[in-house]
């Protein structure tokens, strides 16, 4: 381990929750005016997260008025006051770069609870789609 490492791993003491790429997450960040110090709520979801020890970071995503904003934070940042989850989303990739192209509900992410083992989505429901065959003739010709 050679010094920096050293020193990374022991000025890191924030302990984040555990999360991944698709999750909806709220990070409340220190914002300093003036001479007052408040807290600002970010509110989207992961898109991406970079894990490289003391400088790894997240980037989080949000529509705002209809203008996409991403953000990216720092783990060990000290204007990050702590992360929320809110809700965890299931998705096949690490990296979501795909939901910069897209907007309103294809954009939407299913969530975890939603989406129980083994289902599909997109599945059809027996017997909904079937039409009547055009074989079966009325006994009456």
């Amino acid at each position: 381990m050679n010094a920096l490492q050293y020193i990374q791993n022991k000025y890191s003491a924030k302990k984040a929750p555990a999360f991944k790429a698709g999750d909806q997450v709220k990070v409340h960040v220190k914002i300093k005016e003036g001479e007052k110090e408040r807290v600002q709520i970010f509110e989207g979801v992961v898109i991406k997260i970079h894990r490289a020890g003391g400088s790894s970071s997240f980037t989080v995503r949000k529509m705002s008025y209809g203008v996409g904003v991403e953000r990216i934070f720092p783990f060990q940042a000290p204007v990050v006051d702590k992360i929320e989850v809110v809700s965890s989303g299931k998705v096949r990739r690490a990296k979501l770069y795909y939901l910069r192209k897209l907007f309103g509900k294809k954009a939407r992410i299913i969530n975890m609870e939603e989406a129980g083992p083994g289902e599909q989505r997109g599945a059809v429901q027996a017997g909904a789609a079937e039409k009547p065959s055009d074989t079966a003739v009325s006994a009456g010709s």
